[in-house]
């Protein structure tokens, strides 16, 4: 089983630079390791670090074995090669045990059960976001067998984990995470990662509808994408990576990424690591909601199926949604009073005014960013075996590509000689200017045709109104107005 670039599995034939004469040493202490993940800004995989883990051993034989007869539910999602992505809106869904599933997953003809109306050859399944307390709720003893307390989090095990099972070709739409920092551990297969960076977020072109708190969706299928409707995601900058058994994914707070399962089972465990900006970041969120389900429920209060992500449990009145929203901003300053960790002062700008261009962002002092001076100050880079950095894909045109290509991590040189040992640290004003640059572009490509004819509908109304930029400024001034 291949490794993922420039990284060796703890299962491979390759050892790791803290392993010498049979013995194990872990190449990171849990404060270095920490250390890392609160500064990095660009994803990078851990190897060497689970290897006395006992979840190293939770293939999904042996979890069907540890969950006799519990029935779990399963994504169904079509193998297709369709432009548009497979949002879990247009799933189906089976309850299954891993058993069934198993049994399913070898392809054997005319079988019954859960699975009966999925033939193998032409549809996958996934047990996605499946959290430890409710699957392990009756056996809360093995979530010691998950230790992230080994990156610098004590306490930290299967309690704040998620479980994610999953058939070949089983994957996640192109999505970013509103909230904290991520750490994926791969117990069984491999899944390709495609990861593109926050300052992208203009070509990936977001969208809240199917809404999920906590998740922006990408309207681009990132492996197959319709560049003629969504032309500047030629300009997003794609890193991949294949995560293999026994390695640990660090994903950055808000980058963009599409997961695909590309063995025949995997079995990933994972944990939402909490941030400073997450206190803003419910705000935004629940602007969000209040409106999203303000307008959608007005176009049509009988079909919220057709909007709302299976994954939330039903919609909200909007006298809820709005208590919801004063909830969190109460609890943003009720965090910030406590612990003093900012200055109310830092949320103006220019005195009463809020600069839109240059808009703050709140709770920054909590991560320092690990620039490239930074790296210049310590005896040496942070990267080497036991930590790869995930790079920029080559650029190709997407007919060469094939949707599919990613670096080896031989060497970690890019275009134009750029040493990737440094961290991908853009500064705040070149990530807004790539931003507008973007929005000017997509309208100066327009500008030579005629307008559009279609009507406008809610969700093109909703693609602007919850725009992570629109959010983020409509929840400072909403902080900004509370503090006057």
């Amino acid at each position: 089983m291949a490794a993922g670039p420039g990284a060796t599995s703890d299962t491979g034939p390759a050892a790791g630079a803290g392993e010498e004469a049979g013995e194990h040493v872990k190449p990171f202490t849990p404060e270095k390791a920490k250390e890392i993940i609160m500064s990095l800004e660009q994803p990078a995989v851990f190897c060497n670090m689970v290897f006395d883990w006992p979840a190293q051993h939770w293939t999904a034989e042996h979890l069907s074995e540890v969950l006799p007869g519990k029935r779990i539910r399963f994504r169904m999602g079509l193998k297709s090669t369709d432009t548009a992505p497979q949002f879990e809106t247009a799933c189906s869904y089976a309850e299954a045990t891993l058993e069934e599933f198993l049994t399913w997953n070898c392809g054997q003809p005319h079988i019954s059960g859960p699975f009966r109306d999925y033939d193998h050859s032409k549809f996958w399944a996934y047990a996605d976001y499946k959290y430890f307390v409710n699957l392990f709720e009756d056996k809360t003893d093995i979530f010691q067998d998950v230790m992230w307390s080994d990156f610098g989090f004590p306490g930290r095990n299967g309690r704040e984990s998620t479980l994610w099972i999953g058939s070949l070709g089983a994957h996640t739409p192109c999505h970013l995470d509103s909230y904290g920092c991520n750490l994926v551990f791969q117990v069984q297969g491999r899944k390709r990662w495609h990861l593109f960076p926050p300052e992208d977020t203009p070509f990936l072109y977001p969208t809240r509808i199917p809404y999920e708190e906590s998740s922006v969706f990408s309207k681009v299928n990132v492996v197959n994408p319709d560049l003629k409707r969504f032309p500047q995601f030629r300009k997003a900058r794609r890193h991949m990576v294949t995560l293999s058994p026994g390695q640990v994914l660090f994903v950055p707070r808000h980058w963009w990424h599409y997961v695909e399962s590309i063995d025949p089972v995997t079995v990933s465990v994972n944990s939402w690591i909490e941030l400073e900006e997450d206190h803003q970041a419910r705000v935004e969120e629940a602007i969000t909601r209040t409106l999203v389900c303000a307008l959608k429920t007005a176009e049509d209060p009988h079909n919220t199926r057709a909007w709302l992500n299976p994954t939330e449990v039903e919609e909200t009145s909007h006298e809820v949604n709005c208590r919801y929203l004063n909830g969190a901003v109460s609890a943003f300053f009720d965090h910030y009073r406590t612990s003093k960790v900012i200055e109310m002062q830092a949320l103006r700008t220019n005195g009463e005014e809020l600069n839109v261009h240059n808009h703050m962002e709140v709770g920054q002092t909590g991560r320092q960013n690990l620039t490239l001076e930074t790296v210049k100050q310590e005896a040496a880079s942070p990267f080497g075996p036991d930590l790869v950095p995930v790079i920029q894909s080559p650029e190709e045109a997407p007919s060469e590509r094939g949707g599919i290509f990613e670096s080896d991590g031989k060497d970690f040189v890019g275009k134009d000689g750029e040493h990737f040992g440094k961290l991908h640290n853009t500064k705040r004003q070149r990530r807004m200017s790539r931003s507008e640059n973007a929005i000017v572009e997509q309208v100066a490509s327009h500008g030579t045709t005629a307008p559009s004819q279609t009507l406008i509908s809610t969700d093109d109304l909703l693609d602007c109104l919850v725009n992570p930029q629109v959010t983020r400024i409509v929840a400072q001034l909403l902080i900004q107005g509370r503090n006057l």
